[in-house]
């Protein structure tokens, strides 16, 4: 049971529904909030919560009071408000929640709308001097684009993801996302397919946008998060900062490397005890991201006489397409349910995949996976655990694995 879940709505009666209206009218009743407050809006599919991380922790180094919202949260609502790295206290947010709640039944907002809006009241209260707004969903559309002052835009990698929300191919999701860009920004982007690239062109040349490319960071950069995408997300997050410096803030080279060290983001490629043995998590949930995973397995010893995959992957994902990403032939798989949401099961995707019956196993849960392992011998390389971040939400919030 969360500990706010009575102040907000449950997901289940009232989740997607996508519209700036009800945000728009909420704010205008609040009068607006940090209107005049410089953002940068991370959009994009995956890599978000990282640029955001690497935004977040090279704004603390350099003492900037930066307000930062982020989702899903892994444990608790109050990781989703942060103010210089500090999530709000859950104290401070309940009470939020209960002084929102007559404006919030008048206006019918979802809980992204909801939290985004308590997010602006406290960065308000705080005089916060930056904002780092990362997009729930879209872009067009999400709460986050209702902030009027959005002067640098950080893109993400874009693919397929939310496909019954945002449409079904890449162009469509990349206009849909693309939308949130406002005249005049600055656009900062890492290499992206060629659809989606078109779209980010066309969309910065009408809107008047200045739109950069960015490598990769070389070798010589030292970043708090494993994995090789990390390279190109802190590029991002880099030419975001460069661009503050039209709003008159020049951050010292030293003090965003110092900041870039130092990122922590839980649940990706994260190193985790249980009991006397490691695992990985990562918080993969979509074919892209599985992909980006799948690229990580040369860096792990031994990895090619086989890896053991635990995955939790949501019934409205393209499961099929991940483990496709995911699995060597060498490999196996255990298939154990998302807690709390509609999951994939082994009978279903060996419907979609016959050929990997050999490779698929299934559990009622993680713990029952992870003592299997241990009475078989524990693998090598360590398990990795993937496929949603609600799972790996849960097994922090029970106290299963414990990082390192």
């Amino acid at each position: 049971m969360d500990e706010l879940s009575d102040l907000i709505p449950r997901f289940d009666l009232r989740g997607m529904d996508l519209q700036l209206d009800r945000m728009h009218a909420a704010l205008h009743d609040l009068d607006h909030p940090c209107q005049a407050v410089p953002a940068i809006q991370v959009l994009g599919t995956n890599g978000k919560g990282s640029i955001v991380s690497f935004l977040e922790s090279a704004l603390c180094a350099a003492g900037l009071r930066c307000g930062v919202t982020t989702s899903p949260h892994l444990v608790s609502w109050c990781e989703r408000i942060r103010i210089q790295g500090e999530p709000i206290a859950v104290e401070t947010l309940r009470s939020q929640l209960q002084a929102l709640q007559p404006l919030n039944e008048r206006h019918r907002l979802t809980p992204f709308e909801l939290l985004v809006t308590a997010a602006f009241l406290e960065f308000q209260r705080h005089a916060c001097e930056l904002l780092v707004l990362e997009v729930g969903l879209g872009g067009r559309l999400d709460a986050t684009t209702a902030h009027p002052h959005r002067p640098v835009i950080a893109v993400a990698s874009i693919g397929l993801d939310h496909c019954e929300h945002l449409g079904n191919n890449l162009t469509a999701i990349a206009m849909e996302k693309a939308a949130a860009i406002p005249p005049y920004a600055t656009v900062i982007s890492c290499a992206q397919d060629p659809a989606v690239q078109k779209v980010l062109e066309k969309t910065c040349r009408t809107q008047q946008a200045m739109l950069r490319w960015v490598k990769p960071l070389d070798s010589t950069w030292q970043l708090g998060l494993s994995g090789a995408i990390q390279r190109s997300n802190a590029a991002v997050a880099l030419g975001a900062l460069q661009a503050l410096s039209s709003l008159g803030w020049t951050l010292p080279d030293a003090v965003i490397r110092e900041g870039f060290a130092t990122a922590r983001w839980s649940g990706r490629l994260e190193t985790v005890r249980w009991r006397e043995h490691r695992l990985r998590l990562d918080g993969a949930h979509n074919p892209p991201a599985a992909m980006q995973l799948a690229e990580e397995r040369v860096h792990w010893t031994n990895a090619s006489i086989g890896v053991v995959w635990i995955l939790a992957i949501q019934a409205h994902k393209d499961a099929a397409a991940m483990l496709q990403a995911l699995l060597q032939p060498q490999d196996q798989a255990w298939i154990i349910p998302v807690p709390g949401h509609k999951s994939w099961c082994r009978a279903a995707l060996l419907k979609e995949l016959p050929d990997r019956s050999n490779q698929l196993q299934e559990a009622d849960s993680l713990e029952t996976v992870l003592n299997q392992l241990n009475s078989d011998g524990w693998p090598t390389p360590m398990p990795i655990v993937a496929g949603s971040l609600y799972l790996i939400g849960d097994l922090f919030a029970r106290g299963v694995v414990t990082a390192e």
